[in-house]
């Protein structure tokens, strides 16, 4: 018969159950995460499009 000694079936834990209010929780900050990043990309987008007005009012 084989040796089940070195098997790694079950190494590593099981996650941690999440009650409702916890899951509720990090819904809320996945969408606040999003939110900052779409104001970043907003920022981002504001600022090339001054430099780019800029760029074009020189030239002229």
């Amino acid at each position: 018969m084989a040796n089940r000694r070195n098997d790694m079936l079950g190494v590593g834990g099981q996650r941690k159950k999440l009650s409702r209010t916890d899951q509720q929780a990090s819904v809320t900050a996945s969408s606040n995460s999003r939110q900052t990043a779409a104001e970043q990309k907003r920022e981002l987008l504001r600022r090339m499009r001054e430099r780019a007005q800029a760029g074009q009012s020189a030239q002229q």
